[in-house]
């Protein structure tokens, strides 16, 4: 495929953008984005580039001498394949057509982490209900879940994964063991994993009781919101209220602000001892 051809594939990607027909120049695309009745420049190319693409089917044209040229599901799964390859590795590109992967950083210390291992682990941040919470708005234009909150909600799960507080899907190979056993009782625990337990507990208490266990269903057990309703009987879209007020205090709890405050710019200091 031509370079002109992967350029328009990748400017197809952007949101609500579509190729159109030069009507002045004959053998020229015209790229438009936007969205919202909000159509913007994009830039022009070849004509053949846009036969390329539908020809591998990596786009589609609709009918007529000015069909619009957009992306197609094939086109999307190729994007997705290629940034996975760019950020994560060429062994991530299967996974990263299907999934939205992400590095998966356990909690500083813990046995098995970033730190004992040169290549993180991945997670599906599709599977993640704070991710989905973070990535859609309300009526407003603002997200649903600020960064802060965010990050605490994401702390708390790495701490919890570091303290091995949730339960496992297969045999986790990195772990230490001595005689083919896990720990049979606290005492036996390393330091790293018994100081994520006071780091858990710790948030826990800041957050009080009666929400402590909705952040250990929402951030450790990744129950999303409607099921999270459902088993505690709550009215519909109560749960999106209260996970906010949770992931707030626990945001308070480890520091985290929503904005940045404080002076513009520091002031200057000089480390030199006065005459």
């Amino acid at each position: 495929m031509s370079r002109e051809a992967l350029r328009l594939l990748a400017a197809l990607a952007a949101p609500g953008a579509y190729a159109i027909p030069d009507p002045i120049e004959d053998g020229t695309l015209i790229l438009r984005s936007g969205g919202a009745g909000v159509s913007v420049g994009g830039g022009r190319f070849p004509a053949p580039a846009g036969d390329s693409l539908v020809a591998a089917d990596l786009a589609a044209r609709e009918p007529g001498p000015r069909g619009r040229l957009s992306l197609g599901p094939a086109g999307q799964a190729r994007l997705r394949r290629a940034a996975a390859v760019r950020e994560l590795g060429p062994e991530a590109a299967f996974l990263g057509q299907h999934l939205d992967l992400v590095p998966d950083a356990e909690a500083p210390g813990a046995p098995g982490g970033a730190q004992a291992s040169a290549q993180a682990r991945l997670r599906d941040a599709a599977e993640s209900p704070l991710a989905w919470m973070a990535r859609r708005r309300g009526r407003d234009g603002a997200p649903l879940l600020d960064a802060a909150s965010y990050e605490a909600g994401e702390r708390l799960r790495r701490d919890m994964t570091g303290a091995m507080m949730l339960p496992r899907m297969g045999t986790d190979w990195g772990a230490p063991r001595v005689d083919g056993s896990g720990p049979r009782d606290p005492a036996s625990a390393s330091d790293a994993i018994l100081a994520a337990r006071q780091r858990v507990r710790g948030a826990l208490d800041a957050v009080g009781s009666d929400l402590s266990g909705l952040l250990l269903d929402l951030c450790g057990h990744l129950k999303g919101l409607e099921r999270i309703e459902l088993e505690r009987r709550w009215p519909a879209r109560s749960a999106k209220v209260v996970a906010r007020i949770a992931l707030g205090r626990l945001a308070e709890h480890y520091g985290l602000e929503r904005e940045a405050v404080g002076p513009a710019r520091a002031r200057t200091r000089l480390w030199r001892a006065r005459a």
